[in-house]
């Protein structure tokens, strides 16, 4: 997963799936998510970020990771 933000354009991307062709993309109210070919989320990228959150939406992040053990 990689994390950007640029501060220029105010564009906040989030890359799930690095190196996966786009196949589609949809907008709602400023939140473009992009596809690959099987329907997997590549990206989501928020525009206007900086008005969305903060002025710099990295200072919000969080990297905390839960991981379960699975139930057998």
């Amino acid at each position: 997963m990689k994390i950007e933000y640029d501060p220029k354009h105010d564009l906040l991307n989030i890359e799930f799936i690095s190196e996966e062709a786009i196949v589609d993309s949809v907008e709602l109210d400023g939140v473009i998510i992009d596809y690959s070919k099987d329907g997997s989320i590549v990206a989501v990228e928020i525009l206007d970020a900086g008005k969305r959150t903060t002025k710099n939406p990295l200072d919000l992040l969080n990297l905390t990771i839960v991981k379960e053990k699975a139930v057998a």
